[in-house]
């Protein structure tokens, strides 16, 4: 009895087993069972929806939610019969219970979670079957079975963030994930595998076993018996060689297969004949038994049998506790948060990556070309240089960096490297920034500023001071030696700081209060020598002893 949402259309109403469970939806769910979207992915902005409210109204049906979940999750490439054999997981669970023989009639259509023959996608984010199965295992324990689609990967409208997304989270809320693969495992299947669980490892909270549970691969259209027959056994030796880590393998093969061992807590991989032409060439094949194949039919009676078997099913656990239907909702809520915000990286594709990193090492190195030129210039113990000059070589190493980067070979295109060019040009101009400032350091009298201004200060307060005395201006006075007192102390002050590196902020409140005196007392005297007629150009200057020693030639 497999029915689809929306549709009226029951196949196997003339069974008993049938007729029990509609009457047994009937009274529990007060809708006809079929796939439920929790997870929907926004084509526009690639970003994801939990539905709550679909999602609670299964897990959190009186009879199911403190029960012990076992989630069985089918996901790999869009167009690989994810969603069909998804539909005799459906019917072994629904007759097995009831004693009947469970694969079906030959003429009846498989029903269920939607699918057809086509190159077009069907499936889109993730579904759950509306109805949580209570399975009574061996040991007495009444465990609540999901079953969950995903949508296919690498389509021609998911971006690799959606595709790894989608994978993570059926992995992560999972107790036996089934990766779908067709006719062998390749390594780029091993790398897309590494990439998404590492992507499902990010957004898990700080795990002190594997991340994640059970992993079957399961091998599609295998056309390899005579080396590796079909099923189980099979599959384990087949498994056993491409996940074997040898010490003549490349260190990048050693580190994808070690990094899936250290990911699943149990690695099995079924081999699973082709089911006919007639399965893959028909647009009129329903899911009829007439037209498959009799090897696929025996094959897929033992690989259902080994998934749902009562002692087979594994509840969810994570960090060691089993989840309960109520738990699983909460955990469903936690991880699409993380999903949704901006905390974890987007993973990219292998050109994107390649790219990436193609014009970030030709960043570094036209980067640290500027940097050596640099410090042979200014760097370390040497000399001050005079700033035009400094700032002369500046641009002619800013330029030949940008030279290097240019004709060093990248790939992305040229819009991608602009955008890496822009980025070296403000990383340089941060660098001669920070060259400058190392240069200006080095000035010796340029540390004498601050004091020499609050000299040349106490010198004039105490001498204008005098003269206010002298023409009986007692009050006025006063308050120049108040001031003349404060600038004294700030001079006595700025010494202990610079000797002690203490209160370095009161030390630069000093040195801005003497550059701001500075300041004003040039901008009174350019003003006063232009009014004049005189070169003020050569006079302003003449309070900073720094300048005059080493800009001025006519000394």
């Amino acid at each position: 009895p497999c029915l689809i949402a929306g549709q009226a259309q029951c196949t196997l109403t003339r069974s008993p087993g049938a007729q029990c469970f509609l009457r047994h939806i009937g009274g529990t769910m007060g809708s006809e069972p079929g796939p439920v979207q929790i997870v929907t992915v926004c084509k526009e902005d690639h970003s994801f929806a939990l539905d709550t409210e679909a999602l609670g109204r299964v897990l959190l049906a009186p009879e199911v939610r403190d029960k012990h979940v076992v989630v069985l999750s089918v996901a790999g490439a869009f167009r690989k019969g994810k969603s069909f054999i998804l539909d005799f997981m459906l019917r072994y669970m629904y007759r097995k219970k009831h004693g009947e023989e469970w694969l079906g009639q030959d003429d009846e259509p498989l029903t269920g979670f939607k699918w057809r023959g086509g190159s077009e996608p069907e499936t889109t984010g993730i579904q759950l079957w509306s109805e949580v199965f209570l399975v009574e295992k061996s040991d007495g324990t009444e465990v609540a079975v999901l079953l969950m689609d995903t949508q296919g990967a690498f389509d021609n409208q998911s971006t690799v963030k959606d595709c790894a997304t989608i994978f993570a989270l059926s992995t992560m809320t999972s107790s036996i994930q089934i990766y779908n693969l067709s006719q062998n495992i390749q390594e780029d299947d091993l790398q897309q595998l590494q990439l998404f669980t590492e992507y499902g490892r990010l957004a898990m909270d700080e795990i002190y076993l594997k991340p994640f549970q059970s992993l079957m691969f399961l091998i599609r259209d295998w056309s390899f018996p005579y080396e590796y027959k079909y099923g189980l056994n099979g599959g384990r030796e087949f498994l056993d060689k491409r996940l074997q880590v040898k010490e003549t393998q490349h260190e990048e093969l050693q580190t994808v297969r070690e990094h899936i061992h250290s990911c699943f807590t149990s690695i099995n991989c079924f081999l699973l004949p082709h089911p006919g032409l007639k399965v893959a060439t028909s647009p009129a094949f329903k899911g009829q038994l007439s037209d498959v194949a009799p090897e696929f039919k025996k094959e897929l009676r033992n690989l259902i049998a080994t998934l749902l078997h009562p002692n087979c099913l594994a509840e969810k656990e994570i960090n060691g506790n089993k989840v309960t239907c109520r738990g699983l909702l909460e955990f469903f809520k936690a991880y699409i948060k993380i999903y949704q915000g901006e905390d974890l990286p987007h993973p990219k594709s292998m050109l994107q990556a390649t790219a990436e990193a193609n014009n970030l090492a030709a960043v570094a190195g036209a980067k640290d070309q500027y940097y050596k030129n640099m410090e042979k210039v200014c760097g370390g113990d040497l000399p001050y240089v005079a700033p035009a000059s400094l700032e002369e070589k500046h641009h002619f190493f800013l330029q030949e960096s940008l030279h290097v980067f240019s004709s060093t070979k990248k790939m992305g295109g040229q819009e991608f490297c602009d955008r890496y060019r822009d980025q070296l040009e403000a990383e340089l101009v941060e660098l001669w920034q920070s060259f400058s400032k190392h240069n200006e350091s080095k000035n010796v009298f340029s540390a004498f500023r601050t004091p020499a201004v609050l000299f040349v200060l106490v010198c004039f307060l105490y001498v204008l001071s005098g003269l206010l005395l002298f023409i009986g201006l007692a009050t006025i006075a006063l308050i120049c030696d108040c001031v003349l007192g404060l600038a004294m102390v700030a001079m006595l002050t700025w010494s202990f700081i610079r000797y002690s590196g203490k209160y370095r902020g009161l030390g630069g409140a000093i040195d801005q209060t003497a550059d701001v005196i500075l300041q004003q007392v040039n901008t009174s005297l350019s003003f006063e020598l232009c009014v004049c007629g005189q070169p003020s150009d050569v006079y302003v200057e003449i309070l900073d002893p720094s300048i005059v020693l080493l800009d001025m030639p006519w000394i």
